[in-house]
């Protein structure tokens, strides 16, 4: 049985417990995870969980692409879950459908693919990292071995890869797809019947059943397309408010080395002020000491006028 559901982050009732703690560890940059694996250690370790800690020690760093497609799986819980139903109904199509079916599929997979692998690499960039051309390849890879293989499915639903997948060599794209096979039931041991013995109403129920199984794909297909568009609807509304609110700020820096350079000319006068201050102050108290002498001086000499006059007398 195929495993379809996404973990995001919590299992069960160890929410809280050490499948938390690396869910969210391998959602950490490969160039931060092991100090950030370290420092979960070492709060296991200190809280007593000595088990934990060992486990959380044991996480190996992924590559820059398993980080990626962890990524991914966290941050887009929904349309990762679509992408799993598309691989399984793919896989399911593969060994029905006929070439002409298995073509449509196989395109509509190849946009699919490329579409997650950009959505990724920008995720990627929203948290500092920058993919290079060989990492988006090996992103891609991965995501088209999820389809192609249940077990890698299975690894990257559990959102802890620590490399990149690769498809398998018969569901790899560009590859022409094989003729149709029939199923195992189908097979009997004596030699096949001529076509003309065949059940119309079996090779009515297999045309159904092919129909639907391409029905089902295509949904999943344009599904994830769908989430797709929102999504990247959702990233240039973001994307248009971090303009604006880059624009406000350098606004803001404008004004404020107005106001600096106000506060800086204010500055200079209030000192060009105090230096006039002072020198009045000089001014002043030179002026004081002049008008004292003279008070000084005419004091003395109106004494001295008085005192010749009553020696006149």
């Amino acid at each position: 049985m195929e495993r379809l559901n996404t973990r995001t982050g919590r299992r069960g009732g160890a929410g809280h417990g050490v499948e938390a703690v690396l869910d969210e560890l391998y959602t950490t940059p490969p160039s931060d995870f092991v100090a950030r694996r370290e420092t979960l250690a070492a709060a296991a370790k200190t809280a007593g969980r000595l088990d934990d800690a060992r486990r959380i020690r044991a996480a190996r760093r992924p590559t820059l692409a398993a980080w990626a497609a962890n990524l991914l799986l966290r941050s887009q819980p929904e349309e990762s879950r679509q992408f799993l139903e598309l691989g399984r109904a793919l896989r399911e199509a593969y060994q029905a459908l006929n070439a002409d079916g298995l073509k449509d599929l196989s395109a509509q997979r190849r946009r699919v693919v490329s579409a997650l692998s950009r959505q990724a690499a920008q995720l990627a960039r929203d948290a500092g990292q920058r993919l290079s051309d060989s990492v988006q390849q090996d992103l891609e890879e991965t995501l088209r071995a999820v389809l192609a293989d249940p077990d890698a499915a299975d690894q990257w639903a559990g959102g802890r890869l620590v490399s990149a997948l690769t498809p398998p060599s018969e569901f790899r794209p560009g590859t022409t797809p094989p003729t149709k096979r029939p199923s195992p039931r189908s097979r009997p041991a004596s030699p096949s019947p001529s076509p003309g013995r065949a059940s119309k109403d079996e090779l009515a129920e297999r045309r159904r059943a092919r129909q639907e199984q391409l029905a089902r794909a295509r949904e999943a297909a344009e599904a994830a397309q769908q989430r797709l568009r929102e999504e990247r609807a959702r990233q240039a509304d973001v994307d248009a408010e971090l303009q604006r609110a880059r624009e406000r700020t350098e606004e803001a820096r404008r004004r404020m080395s107005a106001v600096e350079e106000q506060m800086q000319q204010a500055r200079e006068e209030c000192r060009q002020a105090e230096n006039e201050q002072g020198e009045a102050e000089v001014h002043s108290r030179s002026a004081a000491d002049v008008v004292a002498r003279a008070e000084q001086a005419a004091h003395e000499t109106t004494q001295q006028v008085r005192r010749m006059a009553r020696g006149a007398t």
